[in-house]
């Protein structure tokens, strides 16, 4: 028992100290890049109706103004392309795009994403979903963040928008997940393409290496592309950078509980490398690894682990830009949660299916 909890204790440190360089390392904005290269923004719309309007005015907004819109309609059956053609009528930077149906061996996402791309004009690429909120310098400070890390690839984690009880349980899961284990700034520093991460709602690329690459064709049926992309870019030599945590950036991914636990049910085991294994190990330990050191009675090593967990969390709330309060009352809810998502993520392996936005994909 005692070497279980020594092993424990140790994943413990090492999950703090993770959080602590993610906390430390932050990403230094410029206010303002010059417009000077045109920015393809590109938005692949599926049933948006209710998100769409927001992220197209906060782009109408940005004080970088040299930028085409693109957004590409996937076969909306809700009120998506009536809302884009309002907001059309206030700008001629706004392109829709009509699917003409999705090609066969396709998921919708990312045919969406290349069909657009293919269209634009822009010396940078930005694609972002249609559920960001991007305030009025975020594309001129991640632009200018791109070219400052010189990179091929940058990704944003936004920051999350929580409005529920049931969201302040599940969202903050993947930031847990992502800032205890994977140090950011090895994203771009480490040549090792299984240390990548990327978030596919916020993907900004130099449109050159994108061309050359077509990192969604490449991936086109994959329903976690934006890691694999991060992968595939730093297998080819190129840099990628990522990290999360910019108030520039937001979004409100899920409107409830079922609804997140579902959805993050898709990628959760990408965060382990694929490994359905590593999720659940990752899981137990950080659920009941409480237990074998409250068994070994040592007063000392019982302090330090809790110590531990509860710092972790602090540091990973605070890269997030979470109230750490909250934070820490919702660490039991989490864990639960986490451990539904690794369940119905099971679920979908075994059933080979998982269903967005009325398709099946693929699990």
């Amino acid at each position: 028992m005692i070497v279980v909890a020594y092993i424990v204790l140790i994943f413990a440190v090492i999950q703090l100290l993770v959080a602590l360089s993610n906390l430390i390392f932050r990403p230094k904005l410029q206010d303002k890049t010059p417009n000077e290269e045109l920015v393809s923004v590109i938005i692949p719309a599926r049933n948006e109706e209710k998100s769409i309007q927001g992220i197209l005015e906060d782009l109408l907004k940005q004080d970088y103004s040299n930028l085409e819109i693109l957004v590409f309609d996937d076969e909306s059956e809700d009120q998506t392309v009536k809302v884009v053609s309002a907001v059309m009528k206030q700008t001629q930077n706004i392109k829709l795009i009509h699917s003409g149906g999705l090609a066969e061996g396709w998921l919708g996402k990312n045919y969406a994403c290349h069909s657009a791309a293919e269209l634009a004009r822009g010396k940078y690429l930005l694609f972002v979903d249609a559920d960001v909120r991007l305030q009025k310098t975020a594309l001129s400070k991640m632009l200018h963040f791109l070219k400052r890390e010189q990179s091929a690839l940058l990704s944003i984690f936004p920051v999350q928008t929580m409005k529920t009880p049931g969201e302040e349980c599940t969202v903050p899961v993947m930031n847990y997940i992502l800032l205890s284990l994977l140090p950011l700034f090895l994203v771009r520093y480490s040549r090792r393409p299984s240390l990548s991460a990327a978030n596919g709602q916020f993907m900004l690329f130099e449109a050159s290496f994108y061309r050359k690459y077509e990192p969604h064709k490449t991936f086109r049926n994959n329903k976690v592309e934006d890691i694999e992309i991060a992968r595939f870019f730093k297998k080819n030599r190129l840099p990628v950078s990522c990290t999360t945590g910019l108030e520039e950036v937001s979004c409100r991914m899920y409107s409830g509980y079922k609804e997140a636990v579902y959805g993050f049910s898709k990628n959760i085991f990408m965060f382990f490398g694929n490994s359905a294994l590593l999720a659940v190990l990752f899981w137990l330990i950080t659920t009941f690894g409480f237990l074998p050191v409250v068994l070994t009675q040592n007063i000392l090593w019982i302090a330090v682990y809790f110590s531990l967990i509860l710092l972790t969390r602090v540091f990973v709330a605070a890269k997030s830009k979470r109230n750490i309060l909250i934070s820490l009352l919702t660490l039991v809810p989490e864990q639960i949660s986490m451990g539904l998502m690794i369940l119905q993520a099971l679920l979908n392996k075994k059933n080979n299916q998982y269903q967005w936005k009325s398709r099946n994909i693929q699990a």
